[in-house]
């Protein structure tokens, strides 16, 4: 979102119905149709027998509609309503992931699926921009803050039901009804799933009007984003942070694209040969359940040290426990306890370390005028540096094998390591009162 009218700040419009009749179910409706595409579409493809390299390739290029969102965003404030567009595309991707279900049928399946998967990205990033305006124009910032923590838990509780609840179901239906059968029940409850919110929130949501922007056409609009990201690339050492931002997440993306194909792959090329119902319940229970408590940790432990202090140990605390994965391609272990075990520090391990970008680009990069605008250009270079390297992660494990990629990603932390030495980890107005 791009800055506003001081007057549209202090008088946000008041929510119709209570925040908790809403605010759960909104960052429910964000958290579905992610991880539908980041997750959840890459097990499907691998349980219809894509290669690793094109699963890798498609859903990294799906994930660059997050990367860019912030540079329509500031056109959405032309919209009336933010209520209408927010359970517009809520229908929107429903509709679409209910049409991923049926192409599932088609004889072109696989080039129609990513087709409306783009869709369903589109749709989805332009719904974070609403939803979070929402959310600010409909709560005072004493109830954003109170209600901040309902946001995190119940997008990550949409990753508990999709990679979870609905991998799991998925699993025991391929046995059942086939693969492709499977997979069109799964994707077409998350379709009905998606609608049934819009429909809920057109009922629920609170009638937030957009404030007239003091740009009031799309030409103006348009002048106003040119600016911002004038703005942004202005700023101290931005090119060596952006970097940084990009790096930070380099071992990430590779990891969570190649890891559950790893845990599906058979033993025979060095896979770990578990079943769709096995890696849903050791990727999307014990797995959510740990990233959750490490996110938290994470936090404290940040609070509690400073940024500065802490970066090297988060960085740290993302990559060492990717060792996880080189101990399970070599140990091949069969006791699905070991595994569920090594998979939850793993997670641990990253959600501890990923408050570390988080906090970066919010109290450093984002620092100053146009802070919002520029924490969302900040966030599009983080999740561009997790498409990029999500990518290429399929064809670098086909030249490598699993074991000696596992090792490779470990060694992508090097190079965010040394640049944690040399990047400003503080922002400009701290450094210079601690001067």
């Amino acid at each position: 979102m791009f800055p506003m009218p001081d007057a549209a700040i202090a008088t946000p419009a008041a929510p119709v119905r209570h925040p908790l009749a809403w605010v759960p179910t909104l960052y429910l409706a964000q958290g579905l149709p992610f991880y539908a595409v980041a997750l959840v579409a890459g097990l499907m493809f691998k349980s219809l027998g894509v290669p690793n390299e094109q699963i890798a390739r498609w859903t990294g290029v799906l994930g660059l509609a997050w990367v860019f969102k912030a540079l329509w965003s500031p056109f959405l404030e032309l919209a009336r309503s933010k209520k209408r567009l927010v359970v517009l595309f809520q229908l929107a991707g429903g509709l679409s992931l209910a049409a991923v279900a049926l192409a599932l049928q088609l004889p072109a399946w696989f080039g129609v699926a990513i087709a409306l998967l783009a869709l369903v990205s589109v749709a989805s990033a332009t719904h974070d921009i609403a939803a979070d305006g929402l959310y600010i124009a409909s709560l005072s910032a004493r109830q954003q803050a109170a209600y901040a923590g309902w946001q995190g838990a119940f997008f990550n509780g949409a990753k508990f039901l999709s990679l979870g609840g609905l991998v799991i179901l998925a699993g025991y239906l391929e046995t059942r009804i086939g693969t492709a059968g499977a997979w069109t029940a799964v994707f077409g409850l998350l379709g009905a799933g998606l609608a049934a919110l819009g429909l809920y929130h057109a009922w629920a949501l609170p009638g937030a009007l957009n404030v007239p922007p003091e740009a009031t056409s799309a030409r103006a609009i348009a002048a106003t984003l040119v600016n911002v990201v004038k703005a942004f690339f202005a700023k101290d050492g931005i090119w060596l942070a952006i970097l940084f931002i990009i790096l930070f997440r380099a071992a990430e993306g590779q990891i969570q694209t190649i890891g559950p194909l790893f845990l599906r792959d058979a033993r025979t090329v060095g896979g770990l040969g578990l079943t769709t119902a096995e890696v849903g319940a050791v990727y999307g229970t014990a797995g959510t359940v740990a990233f959750l408590a490490g996110s938290i940790v994470g936090g404290y432990f940040t609070a509690w040290i400073g940024l500065k202090r802490a970066m090297p140990l988060l960085i740290l605390a993302m990559n060492l426990p990717n060792l996880v994965f080189y101990y399970l391609s070599a140990a091949q272990p069969e006791s699905l306890t070991v595994v569920a075990v090594a998979l939850g520090a793993e997670m641990f391990g990253y959600g501890f370390g990923f408050v570390g970008v988080i906090l970066f680009i919010m109290q450093v990069v984002a620092s100053g005028k146009y802070q919002t605008a520029h924490y969302a250009l900040g966030t599009g270079f983080m999740q561009l540096g997790f498409v990029l390297f999500k990518v290429v992660s399929g064809d670098i494990q086909q030249a490598l094998g699993y074991r000696s990629f596992f090792l490779w990603v470990l060694a992508c932390a090097l190079p965010v390591l040394v640049l944690s030495c040399f990047v400003r980890l503080e922002s400009a107005e701290k450094a210079v009162s601690a001067s």
